[in-house]
């Protein structure tokens, strides 16, 4: 379950997800709060690149 990051982090999912990685909490809150974040390397990218 995902910690609830108050009123200002809209995806605390991906939030958490890009401080585990190793984000500042500045850089995550605006990509998180983002529209479209997952579709420009978001919680929903991967590292893949097609042949």
């Amino acid at each position: 379950m995902t910690k609830n990051h108050g009123n200002s982090i809209k995806n605390d999912k991906q939030y958490e997800g890009l401080r585990k990685k190793g984000m500042s909490k500045e850089r995550a809150a605006k990509i998180a709060n983002s529209k479209g974040a997952s579709k420009r390397g978001g919680k929903n990218s991967s590292n893949k690149s097609s042949s």
